[in-house]
């Protein structure tokens, strides 16, 4: 993990925010969220909701943040949706016919880069754009795969399994993605959303952050999205990542950063330090014994980000030189889950 010697908000000059998992869970804001996102404008960075849900258009994500209590303009928002048409508008002549499958949020894009978003395959489409839409089903998946099947490039706007919901998690675009994958025999030509590139560049492009940080719930998505792109990260725990996920993630998954919550927008971040085998980190302490991690607390008021900086920490180190050992966490697990 990194050090910041100031407020993560003062040192970098976009917060490029995950939305679902990060602001918002389904239809509530994340506990905090709204005040959080005020006092990191007030520090001076802007905000970029940076989302792979490619069902809404940018304006009814606005509105909602709005409703949430988080101030937001159309042109604060950049969705896989767009990142996704712009790919196909690369790839395709102006105005060639391209066939949606998903929601509005994927229509809308693909109409603002100047091509024809269609319904069927006889319309004989040069591209096929794939996004989240809560009624996919059967008939779109068949209408893609007659495309693909006929030439008809294939751009998937995201490939995460998943999506939160207030009930817990549900099929997300990858999922379908998968399903026509099998149907045709062929992964998509180009995925835009994270963890890949065009998304990020899409978000670079039009806010011209030049030290941006990627704020987000999820390892697989965010955080190595963030990786590949060379851009700095902060992990939240308020989504769908467990603290038992992060002590075991991949370097190519490791946060530069990491907090309970979006608190950590908001303060500044320091690092253990090491003595022997123990570690330490305001009023925290650690040590593997036996393969075990064990972490604890040496003074009553404690940080809890505090504490999972420094489990994180001692568990890669332990990991990276005891390459194909597994670490037991229980112990750690449980003194976390206590302050959390």
């Amino acid at each position: 993990m990194k050090i910041c010697a100031q407020p993560l908000a003062r040192h970098y000059d976009c917060a490029m925010l995950d939305l679902d998992g990060v602001v918002y869970v389904g239809k509530d804001a994340v506990a905090g969220a709204p005040e959080v996102l005020a006092r990191a404008r007030q520090f001076g960075a802007r905000l970029a909701f940076v989302t792979n849900n490619a069902s809404r258009p940018p304006d009814a994500v606005a509105a909602q943040l709005v409703q949430l209590g988080v101030p937001a303009e159309t042109a604060d928002v950049v969705t896989s949706a767009q990142a996704a048409a712009r790919e196909v508008a690369d790839r395709v002549p102006a105005g060639a016919r391209v066939l949606v499958i998903g929601g509005e949020g994927l229509v809308r894009a693909v109409q603002a880069v100047g091509l024809q978003p269609v319904s069927s395959a006889d319309a004989q489409p040069a591209a096929v754009v794939q996004g989240f839409g809560r009624n996919v089903g059967w008939q779109e998946l068949t209408e893609g795969a007659v495309a693909i099947r006929d030439g008809a490039i294939w751009v998937a706007s995201n490939t995460d399994l998943t999506v939160p919901t207030t009930r817990g998690l549900a099929p997300g675009n990858g999922s379908f993605v998968n399903a026509l994958e099998a149907a045709v025999g062929a992964p998509p030509a180009v995925v835009a959303g994270k963890p890949h590139r065009p998304l990020f560049d899409e978000t670079i492009r039009r806010t011209g952050s030049r030290s941006p940080l990627v704020v987000g719930d999820r390892l697989d998505t965010d955080i190595e999205g963030a990786n590949n792109c060379g851009a700095d990260s902060l992990l939240v725990m308020t989504g769908v990542t467990e603290a038992a996920d992060l002590l075991r993630a991949p370097p190519a998954r490791r946060p530069s950063y990491v907090a309970w919550t979006l608190d950590g927008l908001l303060s500044a971040h320091e690092v253990p330090t090491r003595s022997g085998t123990n570690r330490q980190l305001g009023g925290w302490v650690g040590s593997v014994v036996d393969a075990g991690l064990r972490v604890s607390t040496v003074t009553p008021d404690v940080d809890p980000s505090d504490g999972l900086r420094l489990a994180a920490t001692a568990a890669w180190d332990w990991v990276d030189a005891n390459s194909g050992e597994r670490l037991r966490l229980d112990d750690a697990l449980t003194a976390l889950a206590r302050l959390g």
